[in-house]
């Protein structure tokens, strides 16, 4: 596995896609000034940033003051493209109610004592057990069933993922066993620490949405430089043409990358775009 200084780099980059927790930010959740003035030069430059996240739009306030000129970012592992100069979705792929309600019904038989939060088009609203979000104090309150349930067919808005925690099990483990059992139904993966499960219709992932949007632009994958560190970054590590996983990366980002960066709160992803521009 190279490292930030010796890895390939495309031969021209053209787009540059980073993750934002435990990637891009801090641990503390904040931009460094070495990273904000990264960006900024990248794109002066003429390199399009997209942040690329499991974050819903509405908790984009961190960094939406950095997008330059197309304000776009992936939003919900890859089910939303939001425009974070205004907060509108540009586009949304959905996860469909009928499937996320057989999944939620598999996963509650599977591993008992698992909880769910339903994150839609419009915000988050979960289950009593579910560990409460205090970023969301308007979220509704129910089981998934109620949740999910839409008083007319298809007049509810989009449900973006859905979440599933357990508070015993593995994290890995949650994860392999929820692919086992219904990963022919939905996508599924995890970001957090814990045993929380990310879950998106089948084929949604960062890769696919950011791949849809590089295509848009006329931009191949062997001219995009992405940066992640946790297992939902996994397939657009592998679809970049090259990819960095953070020096605090979980071992599946590691694999999956073509090099390795320093950690979140050491400015990897700021050391490898200086690199990039100083190479122009």
């Amino acid at each position: 596995m190279t490292s930030a200084t010796d890895s390939p780099l495309p031969a021209v980059t053209r787009l540059i896609a980073t993750d934002l927790d435990g990637t891009l930010l801090r641990d503390d959740k904040t931009l460094s000034d070495r990273t904000t003035a990264a960006l900024a030069a990248a794109e002066e430059a003429g390199i399009e940033v997209f942040f690329v996240t499991g974050r819903p739009a509405r908790w984009m306030d961190v960094v939406s003051p950095h997008v330059q000129r197309h304000g776009m970012a992936i939003c919900a592992n890859g089910a939303a493209v939001a425009d974070l100069h205004d907060g509108t979705l540009l586009r949304t792929y959905p996860l469909d109610r009928a499937v996320a309600l057989a999944v939620v019904d598999t996963l509650r038989e599977a591993a008992p004592g698992v909880s769910f939060a339903v994150e839609l088009a419009t915000g988050i609203h979960y289950e009593p057990a579910y560990p409460p979000f205090h970023m969301d104090p308007g979220a509704t309150v129910a089981v998934a069933e109620k949740l999910l349930r839409e008083e007319v067919p298809g007049t509810g808005a989009p449900v973006l993922k859905v979440l599933a925690h357990h508070p015993e099990l593995a994290p890995d483990a949650f994860l392999s066993l929820a692919r086992d059992i219904a990963g022919d139904h939905a996508s599924f993966t995890r970001s957090s620490p814990t045993a929380l499960l990310e879950i998106s219709g089948l084929g949604v992932s960062k890769a696919a949405t950011l791949a849809a949007c590089c295509a848009e632009r006329g931009i191949s994958a062997d001219e995009v430089v992405a940066f992640g560190d946790m297992p939902n970054d996994v397939e657009m590590l592998s679809w970049a043409g090259a990819s960095f996983a953070m020096g605090n990366a979980h071992p599946a980002a590691v694999a999956a990358a073509s090099g390795v960066t320093l950690t979140n709160d050491e400015d990897g992803v700021a050391v490898v775009i200086e690199r990039i521009l100083a190479a122009r």
